[in-house]
């Protein structure tokens, strides 16, 4: 077989470079497909900071503020107002730098794949050259051998990609774990906070839901890598965070039974829905373990079909 030594060669090289060229296309549509779902959340988020801005501005000056005077409530409701669009201006501002951080990806992607456009020309041009070559040879386990070394051409880069989703979604478990503490404090705080328990617990509270909503940007982004990965492997997933109801920062300024439970509620709801992405992240990932047993059973199988062709006469 040294004669086709150099050929093999080349069509090891042009069909990673044709593999690589699929994942790459996988991953741009998971990429657009992420940014299409970010810029519509986004425009309903920058309609609602409009809105909050808009109450800011009515309450400092105008009509509203002359009736808000005379009410005697001016202030807590623009404190309120104030803090609720801090935290609208929060959202846009995390939302567009997500969506800044695809378009990164996505151009990243389609440079790539400008530079593996030829691989499937160059492929087909030497799958030619060969099999006119292993023709003119006459040897029996010339063919065979080359569709093995294709398939377990195949079974390497489907191993690789399955260790990279793998490792992806291992991250994104941990990142909503940290989301999953910081609730589960919050709402052993809310707890309390429903049985009296003042300012100290209003705090701790305010202080665990602010670093569960940091956390849950990280997660995003974490799941947003794994669902790439996932797509290089064949997997579809468009996994989305819960929205974090970020009114729990304001609700805590204006402490009563009915906003200590309804904030209660928001929380073990949040802690739900997360939990419940969790989980789906674990079932991935157990997949994704099974599926590399497969490839590497296969990889094992191929191997040994080739070692067995091989062996002298």
């Amino acid at each position: 077989m040294t004669v086709f030594r150099g050929l093999d060669e080349q069509l090891h090289e042009a069909s990673a470079r044709m593999h690589r060229a699929e994942q790459v296309r996988r991953r741009r549509e998971s990429i657009v497909q992420q940014i299409a779902d970010v810029r519509a959340t986004l425009k309903d988020l920058e309609a609602e900071l409009a809105h909050e801005e808009r109450d800011v501005a009515r309450l400092e000056g105008g009509p509203s503020s002359v009736l808000a005077r005379m009410l005697r409530n001016r202030e807590e409701r623009l404190e309120r107002e104030r803090a609720e669009a801090l935290v609208a201006r929060e959202r846009v501002d995390g939302h567009r730098a997500r969506l800044k951080q695809l378009e990164g990806d996505a151009a990243a992607a389609d440079a790539e794949l400008a530079g593996l456009a030829p691989a499937s020309r160059e492929y087909a041009r030497l799958l030619a050259q060969k099999e006119q070559q292993l023709i003119r040879s006459g040897d029996p386990r010339a063919r065979e051998l080359a569709d093995l070394g294709g398939a377990l051409d195949r079974v390497e880069a489907d191993l690789r990609e399955c260790g990279e989703a793998h490792q992806a979604g291992r991250g994104a478990h941990q990142a909503l774990d940290v989301v999953l503490g910081f609730l589960g404090s919050a709402r052993t705080a809310s707890t309390l906070d429903l049985l009296g328990g003042g300012l100290i617990v209003d705090a701790f509270e305010h202080g665990r839901l602010t670093q569960a909503d940091e956390a849950a940007w990280q997660a995003q982004r974490a799941l947003d890598v794994f669902a790439r990965e996932l797509a290089d492997a064949g997997v579809t997933a468009r996994p989305v965070m819960p929205k974090v109801d970020t009114r729990w920062f304001v609700d805590t300024f204006f402490d009563n039974i009915i906003i200590d439970a309804i904030k209660h509620q928001r929380i073990e709801k949040t802690r739900a829905e997360v939990k419940k992405l969790a989980k789906w992240t674990r079932d991935t990932v157990a997949y994704l373990e099974a599926r590399r047993t497969q490839l590497l059973d296969e990889r094992a199988r191929l191997l040994s079909r080739r070692k067995e062709l091989l062996r002298p006469a």
